[in-house]
């Protein structure tokens, strides 16, 4: 029988394989630039890592309502491992924003299906490493005041 999926703070042994899990996904700077970021922020205690019977499957970067990133290795992803890595964000700061690629129209329906809202539309580079156009994006959406 697998063990649970299981959620933990990433240690500095764990940068080559989140490293790996980004690269996966994006390619923005050179690998070496993207250790030492992650090893910063696993430095600061921003990192959770989510952990399966195969060892680290994803994490997030998350410092107080800012979540910086969120990755879920691709051949793992579906089973549920991101939305806990996003409940437990949720719980620990109570309010969240984050930025995410416009394009990016798998990230905007997971955050989109998690309550997220959108707050802003910036035409290149809000809170991206490609320069490409952003969205922030909020939680709990924020209530308009109509007049």
């Amino acid at each position: 029988m697998r063990s649970p999926a299981r959620l933990r703070p990433a240690r500095l042994w764990h940068v080559p394989r989140l490293v790996a899990i980004l690269r996966a996904t994006s390619r923005a700077r050179a690998a070496w630039v993207d250790a030492r970021l992650i090893a910063k922020a696993v430095a600061r205690g921003w990192v959770r890592v989510v952990c399966d019977h195969r060892g680290v499957a994803g994490f997030s970067i998350r410092d107080g309502a800012r979540l910086h990133a969120l990755y879920v290795d691709p051949r793992r992803r579906g089973q549920g491992l991101g939305q806990m890595l996003l409940t437990e964000a949720k719980r620990a700061a109570g309010r969240l924003d984050l930025w995410v690629i416009q394009r990016n129209r798998g990230a905007r329906r997971f955050y989109a299906r998690s309550g997220f809202a959108e707050k802003a539309r910036v035409p290149q580079g809000g809170g991206n490493d490609e320069n490409l156009p952003d969205i922030l994006m909020v939680w709990p959406p924020e209530r308009r005041v109509e007049r």
